[in-house]
């Protein structure tokens, strides 16, 4: 039995008088009355000590309330929020829910309760699980909008779980749910969920990068007032109602900068964007938007290259706003976004906000999009790993617009080439596209389209989809499809290829051995039997000469030995490999399995002691640091193959190799002083030095073998109390 603390109380009844005042916005006294009731009892039937049961319920409200403040998320999903315990629980059955309640919490429940039943789950991420996950979320969308809610407050609720816990829950927000939630418009919760990621798995950079913004915090609000004033003097004399901000971006999307661009956090131009929110009548509001436009670049020079207009035409998610990029003071540019009151609430609460305007049924992008995404998932011919990429694709695309010579709009992610349109109109069409028109020009299946264009497919009855088709097309529709119809031609082309093959043998009077054909087919480098009888059908491969490897197969005497064919990362099992591999009970991998064969991997060089992930690729599993600079690419897109991975006893007893960067003032004796407290060292053995001079300065790698981090953290302390070394650091 835990004591309820003072402020666990307090925070208890501040989050039931919000819920139960919102709550009581929509439904009578009664209906509200007897959802508290119901929660009670099943406080009661659970056996648990009141301390125990607030705890419990506490994380459930945050949730609630998430829904409700964070999202805009109606009474019959809060309620399903708050009874998702005691539905789970069997304390009530759902068809007493959907009498009490109605059939909208009911439905949503259904899935809550569909996915709770492979959700406890002990690796980071499983594939097979997501799958089901996400037929869940094409049911219903609020089911997602709840996972969503639920994972923020897991991420909020994790700085005081363990660290492999917080890697695990890292890994899903940033596989699935910040992706999800930038998909359907949550801008906010996305960027919280990148940002603790980084926390999380980060912390060194993520402290650098706060501490930073921090710094120059006082810098950087002086310089957004100095741009605001003369931009609220113009826009007063207008009469326009409006208000105006500065906002920091994330932690997480600075990192990103840092990375792709490879540059000094000071040399970040675009920190901040100014934004400007109008209270304007819906039917005036994109003039209204456009009237700030030309304040704004008749007082400063604008870049042309980096407007964004998506008031003439909204984003999927129903985004809108404008956005451009003018020449401040000083010579620095900055962003600035125009929209009205309603753009900004569907902009941070996405399209639950979306719906409060415009009503859910006429919100027809996300049904294609649900739809699209159902039609990829049940494709039981396609593997998992290809399921899942294309899911990730749709998740963050950029979008194009294009036009049917009659006018019809249609929206593609950014690189859609013909072919895509050609799927996006119809299958039909697109199974037979030859090429295209656009604009009026003749050009090729895979001409990659732009937003504006006017285009035009060109069909044969003779064309037919081709396996390098896929390698043209970017959408899930047109993947799926190609797919689809790849496989039923292969399947036409197997049987013929099948007949031929057997009534070839029989004409020879040779006795076909099934089990000795699949050795010739593994033999001859062949993933599948279906690819084998493609290439006999396309006559890539003539079938007197199989026949006749077949026969020496048969006469010879040895043929029993394993050929080893290339493995997908998702067909990997945990089996001895040779001596490139580690097998120790130094490292226990996924759940308690030591002597597991493993790899230490280069980009990171992880040492006994580091926080480290498995990953599982086509060369088998590879150890990384968890604040690896791949680490986050490799969780975000492929985080399924992520396993758990942690040392096991208290030192290591292998040696490994790290390197480190030392820089300092180029004096005397300061190169063989170091090297004097690398020799003095206990357990570390120096490999190698290469150091360079310049201006005064000096800055060198040195690389070390040592047992652990606590080694190497007591190595960089003596190395920086040398005097004139400025800073010493561990290179990836």
């Amino acid at each position: 039995m835990r004591d309820i603390s003072i402020t666990d109380r307090s925070e208890f009844l501040h989050l039931y008088r919000k819920l139960y005042s919102f709550l009581r916005q929509a439904w009578d006294m009664e209906k509200v009355s007897l959802l508290k009731e119901m929660l009670q009892r099943s406080l009661l039937i659970t056996d648990k000590a009141d301390s125990d049961a607030l705890y419990d319920l506490i994380p459930v409200m945050r949730t609630a309330l998430i829904t409700i403040e964070e999202i805009g998320l109606k009474q019959p999903t809060v309620c399903a929020v708050l009874l998702f315990r005691p539905v789970v629980n069997d304390t009530y059955p759902l068809d007493e829910v959907k009498r009490l309640f109605g059939s909208e919490v009911e439905v949503i429940l259904r899935g809550l309760k569909k996915i709770n039943s492979f959700s406890d789950k002990r690796t980071a991420v499983e594939s097979e699980n997501y799958m089901k996950l996400l037929l869940s979320i094409a049911e219903d969308i609020r089911v997602v909008f709840i996972m969503i809610a639920r994972q923020l407050q897991l991420m909020r609720d994790a700085k005081a779980a363990g660290r492999s816990q917080r890697l695990d829950i890292s890994v899903e927000s940033t596989y699935l749910y910040a992706p999800l939630a930038h998909r359907l418009g949550l801008y906010t919760i996305k960027s919280e969920l990148e940002d603790l990621s980084l926390k999380y798995t980060d912390r060194d950079t993520y402290d650098f990068i706060a501490q930073k913004l921090n710094e120059s915090k006082r810098s950087r609000d002086k310089y957004i007032q100095e741009f605001i004033e003369p931009v609220k003097d113009r826009l007063d004399k207008t009469g326009l109602r409006y208000d105006i901000k500065g906002r920091t971006k994330s932690i997480h999307s600075i990192h990103n900068k840092l990375k792709k661009q490879k540059i000094e956090f000071e040399s970040i131009y675009d920190l901040f964007a100014i934004r400007i929110i109008l209270d304007a009548p819906e039917d005036q509001e994109k003039a209204q938007c456009w009237q700030v436009y030309s304040i704004i670049t008749d007082m400063y020079q604008p870049n042309p290259k980096r407007l964004k207009d998506w008031l003439s035409i909204p984003k999927r998610n129903g985004y809108e706003s404008l956005h451009i990029t003018v020449m401040g003071q000083d010579a620095k540019w900055v962003e600035v976004q125009i929209r009205t009151k309603r753009m900004d609430e569907i902009a941070e609460r996405g399209l639950a906000a979306h719906w409060k305007y415009k009503g859910i049924k006429e919100e027809s992008t996300l049904d294609s999009w649900l739809n699209s995404l159902r039609e990829s998932l049940e494709d039981k011919e396609t593997n998992l790993s290809q399921k899942l990429t294309d899911f990730r694709l749709d998740l963050y695309d950029e979008e194009i617009f294009v036009f049917t010579p009659k006018g019809d709009l249609f929206k593609l992610p950014r690189g859609a080439t013909v072919l895509d349109f050609a799927f996006a109109i119809h299958s039909k069409l697109g199974a037979t596209c030859m090429s295209g028109r656009v604009n009026g020009k003749n050009v090729p299946i895979k001409h990659t389209l732009k937003s504006g264009d006017q285009v035009e497919i060109n069909t044969s009855s003779h064309q037919t989809p081709k396996q390098d088709w896929l390698n043209i097309v970017v959408t899930s529709k047109a993947r799926t499809k190609i797919r689809q119809l790849l496989k039923e031609e292969a399947g036409k082309q197997v049987d013929i290829a099948k007949e031929t093959l057997s009534r070839r043998m029989k004409n020879r009077k040779i006795e076909v051995d099934d089990a000795r054909l699949m050795q010739l087919i593994k033999k001859l480098r062949y993933k599948t039997v279906t690819d084998f009888y493609v290439d006999i059908a396309s006559e890539k491969m003539d079938v007197n000469w199989v026949i006749d490897r077949y026969l020496e197969q048969e006469n010879r005497e040895s043929d029993g030995r394993d050929t080893h064919l290339p493995q997908s990362a998702e067909s990997f099992t945990l089996k001895s490999t040779p001596a490139e591999f580690k097998s120790s009970d130094e490292l226990v991998i996924d759940q308690d399995l030591t002597g597991i064969d493993y790899r230490l991997a280069k980009c990171c060089n992880p040492i006994f002691g580091d926080d480290i992930f498995g990953f599982v690729s086509s060369q088998g599993i590879k150890i990384h640091r968890v604040n690896c600079p791949n680490a986050h690419d490799l969780f975000s897109r492929f985080g399924y193959r992520v396993l758990k991975a942690r040392w096991s006893g208290t030192t290591g007893s292998s040696s490994y190799t790290i390197v480190l960067r030392v820089i300092g003032n180029d004096q005397i004796n300061i190169v063989a002083n170091l090297i004097s407290i690398i020799s003095k060292e206990e357990g570390v053995q120096m490999r190698s030095i290469a150091i360079d001079s310049n201006d005064g300065l000096f800055q060198g790698n040195i690389s070390v073998m040592l047992a652990n981090t606590s080694m190497l953290e007591q190595l960089i302390k003596k190395l920086k109390a040398v005097k004139g070394v400025k800073s010493v650091t561990r290179l990836n």
